[in-house]
């Protein structure tokens, strides 16, 4: 017995509805990206070793997908390393390519190599899959599409104010209302972490606070107690974990704590700045909300910190960005800032399913079958349907002579709304009989007015 075909786990196939239902979320992504100036770009799906590995920390070079060398790619290892079964040393020497992890390091890579032709400010936006060999497991796969949009080369806050307008336009016209935008700046939490003594556990601090709404205050302080952050220090974090109120509210407070933090105020002037902004300015349907918890990545972001959450939904958080300085450092090219924003695809995905939002997505499929009688008959249909595409009518024809019962089960369904038949009665008088799938009525017409019926349909 044949070995049933399977594929790698972490991967997915998906079906002509899915993609139909994950292709209207790219193409609204896409429409906010050009409709906010952004211009594609794509880069290769692999990336030679020595772009990636050492940009993602140990972990995330340990997750990245090696490619072998073509050919006999162990000739050239010697059999003293192979012996000794050091499998850093013999990938480095088998493995000169890899496939991306993410978008980030390949886009300021390209940034550096084609900054002659780039100008600045630089604004992209990416929609490709990327690739780790992580464990995989519910919402975590190994294959995946990462929808990003950046601007380097400014540092303007007019960047942050555009990529929270960004945010509320795509979910807007996603459909959803009331999603909430989380913001933070990363000089806040280096300033709260300087007025509570503990600069030097900066790292630890803010990992334990951005924890705050999955383990409670109690979880956070014995956290933070087991990181060597004092409980005199935990007194003056005290406020944070009871910070309510509006922005502005949240603004004058973080004002009155920071007070002796120059790089603390600094982080308040900037998130008033822009909050001031999108007040005035005015959002469609999402929620901006200052949450000072919010970390993400702290060692990568400088300034303003972006997440976004949709309410009710169980599925985490659905985009998620920030400011960071020199991104191009990396590979020599200094003092480029910029500010970039991601969507979660799949977490979209699954919260428009959950709140029944794909309920619009129309799978494509043609208006009007043609029904095969043989192959004179078969011809006047293929003549006919060739004028219906002109006119933009989807169309097609059964492509076997088969009974009729089996070419109008197909037509049932595909949900295909119109079934139209040509045999010798209709050639001989040069029209068609149109029957309508759903309510069962016939009609004869000529192609004119076919073309117009199914127009209007």
């Amino acid at each position: 017995m044949a070995v049933k075909p399977s594929i790698p786990k972490g991967t997915r196939d998906f079906s002509p509805t899915q993609v139909a239902q994950r292709n209207y979320i790219f193409n609204t992504i896409k429409t906010s990206f050009e409709l906010f100036g952004f211009q594609p770009i794509e880069t290769p799906a692999f990336e030679n070793s020595s772009t990636l590995m050492g940009k993602y920390g140990e972990e995330g070079d340990r997750l990245i997908f090696k490619i072998l060398n073509s050919g006999d790619y162990l000739s050239k290892v010697s059999d003293i390393d192979l012996s000794k079964k050091d499998s850093k040393k013999v990938t480095s020497q088998i493995s000169e390519k890899a496939l991306r992890y993410d978008l980030t390091v390949p886009f300021a890579r390209y940034v550096v190599q084609h900054q002659n032709d780039i100008t600045f400010p630089f604004k992209r936006y990416q929609m490709q899959p990327v690739w780790r060999a992580d464990r995989p497991q519910k919402g975590r796969f190994r294959e995946f599409y990462q929808c990003d949009a950046d601007v380097v080369g400014s540092t303007s806050l007019w960047q942050e104010v555009s990529f929270v307008q960004l945010y509320d336009d795509a979910f807007s016209k996603l459909k959803f209302t009331n999603t909430v935008i989380k913001l933070n700046n990363r000089k806040i939490l280096s300033g709260l972490a300087e007025i509570i003594g503990a600069k030097d556990k900066l790292i630890d601090f803010t990992v334990a606070l951005d924890k705050l709404d999955k383990i409670g205050i109690e979880g956070v302080t014995k956290e933070m107690l087991s990181k060597g952050i004092s409980e005199e220090a935990l007194k003056k974090v005290q406020p944070l974990f009871h910070f309510t109120g509006t922005n502005q509210d949240k603004l004058s407070e973080l004002r009155t704590m920071l007070a002796t933090s120059e790089e603390g105020i600094k982080g308040v002037e900037e998130l008033q700045f822009v909050v001031d902004a999108l007040e005035e300015i005015g959002l469609q349907s999402a929620i901006l909300k200052i949450d000072v918890t919010l970390a993400r990545g702290l060692n990568y972001y400088t300034g303003a910190i972006f997440e976004v959450e949709i309410p009710g939904v169980k599925v985490g958080s659905v985009g998620g960005g920030g400011r960071y300085d020199d991104l191009t450092e990396i590979f020599g090219l200094k003092n480029i800032s910029g500010v970039g924003i991601s969507f979660g695809l799949d977490r979209i995905y699954l919260a428009l399913e959950e709140l029944h939002l794909f309920e619009a997505v129309v799978l494509s499929k043609p208006k009007a079958l043609f029904i095969n009688f043989g192959d004179k008959e078969a011809m006047y249909a293929v003549k006919a349907i060739k004028v219906l595409r002109q006119n933009k009518i989807q169309s097609e024809l059964y492509p076997d002579a088969a009974k009729m019962k089996k070419q109008m089960m197909y037509a049932d369904k595909r949900n295909i709304p119109f079934v139209i038949l040509a045999g010798s009665s209709e050639i001989a008088k040069e029209e068609f009989t149109l029957k309508n799938m759903q309510s069962g009525n016939q009609q004869n017409c000529s192609q004119k007015e076919l073309i117009e019926i199914l127009k209007n349909a």
